[in-house]
């Protein structure tokens, strides 16, 4: 399997889980400045902004993304530059680049993931097969032709990655 086929595959498994209930709206703190966005997507229209200890209304989540109502702008922001709560007082730098470094934070020494942050067990219960979301996203497959001109294109080298093994039930 290459690399392109790789992530074709783990586009498509992350397309089997849906994005799950709306939250309830809740509060939160912003943990750096950032952009707010029209859109839950980084290259959307700004319409605002949060400066590091802003009070946020978490209105829902859509990926890595939290939308919120603050004084400065309504939109998307990034999960990554809210906490949710009050923001905790800073313990000291050697901890956080700690935690930074680590991928652990907070009591829990929970690790937190881009990408994965935010679906919890609540969501992966609830998950849905969706023909839709899966059409829209072989709608994006390319040809093995098509991936090696774009790799030849970009100074890509081409990789080796094993298939996993099939799951029980399905041998």
């Amino acid at each position: 399997m290459t690399i392109a086929g790789g992530i074709v595959a783990v586009i498509l498994a992350a397309g089997l889980v849906s994005a799950g209930p709306a939250l309830a709206a809740t509060t939160g703190t912003a943990l750096k400045n950032d952009e707010i966005k029209s859109e839950p997507f980084r290259d959307a229209k700004v319409v605002g902004s949060v400066a590091t200890g802003d009070k946020v209304e978490i209105l829902d989540q859509r990926g890595g993304w939290f939308q919120v109502n603050t004084a400065r702008g309504k939109g998307w922001i990034r999960m990554l530059s809210v906490r949710r709560g009050e923001a905790r007082k800073r313990s000291g730098e050697a901890t956080d680049v700690f935690g930074l470094a680590t991928g652990r934070a907070g009591t829990g020494n929970v690790v937190a993931t881009t990408g994965i942050r935010g679906l919890g067990e609540e969501d992966l219960k609830a998950a849905r097969y969706s023909e839709a979301e899966i059409k829209k996203l072989e709608s994006h497959a390319m040809t093995r032709a098509e991936a090696r001109k774009f790799a030849a294109e970009g100074p890509l080298a081409s990789r080796k990655v094993e298939y996993l093994a099939a799951p029980a039930a399905a041998r």
